[in-house]
């Protein structure tokens, strides 16, 4: 049976208020103007630490350390304040264990905002231990290294069935990578850039029919 490995913001879930809301609050604290929701999301998807350092540039990089941990204590307050799955994804990730396919989920997102909201949302048990989240190991999407290590944690092997689903260039270049099939998101808010891909969802719900 094939696997599916699939991404977190702009895929699964839609967040994108929360993480203007953790930036913004962040950008207060050094008393900066807030930033609109598509000015935040245009830093999105490569790691919280990037969206950090892009969002706030104006902050001189020896108080990074500081900066980013106010950033993860308002990023644990805001990260499920506003935050949904998209429609069709329960459906679809209840259809695809049904089906016996091996769910997992490769994301950039950190571990503990992945963790809360997962929990919040109740989808955590689809997944079991199969999350391979921003910081985990020392390389992110869309170096293929957290694909095959999400793979390990599901106890198979990567082969060319497998899927990567995402909304942005770096799952799409993830699954080229790691060798396996793409399905992008087009619902999300990543971009795709020129990326080529193997299927196109307008919902989830397009990838069980």
């Amino acid at each position: 049976m094939y696997a599916v490995y699939f991404d977190v913001d702009g895929t699964l879930c839609d967040t994108r208020a929360d993480l203007a809301a953790t930036v913004n609050h962040t950008r207060r604290d050094l008393g900066l103007k807030p930033l609109s929701i598509p000015a935040v999301l245009s830093y999105v998807g490569n790691g919280a630490k990037y969206l950090l350092s892009h969002a706030i540039s104006e902050a001189p990089i020896e108080a990074f350390d500081e900066l980013w941990a106010k950033f993860k204590i308002h990023y644990a307050e805001h990260a499920t304040e506003s935050v949904t799955l998209y429609p069709g994804v329960r459906e679809t990730l209840e259809e695809l264990t049904k089906r016996g396919v091996h769910l997992g989920v490769n994301t950039n997102k950190p571990r503990f905002a992945v963790e809360a909201i997962f929990d919040k949302l109740d989808i955590r048990s689809y997944f079991g231990d199969a999350i391979v989240a921003g910081g985990d190991m020392s390389e992110l999407k869309p170096s293929s290294a957290p694909l095959f290590a999400c793979a390990e944690k599901l106890g198979v092997k990567v082969t060319a069935e497998d899927w990567m689903v995402g909304d942005s260039w770096n799952d799409l270049e993830c699954a080229v990578n790691a060798k396996v099939k793409s399905a992008f998101c087009a619902f999300g808010f990543g971009n795709p850039k020129d990326i080529p891909y193997t299927l196109r969802l307008e919902k989830m719900t397009d990838f069980i029919s």
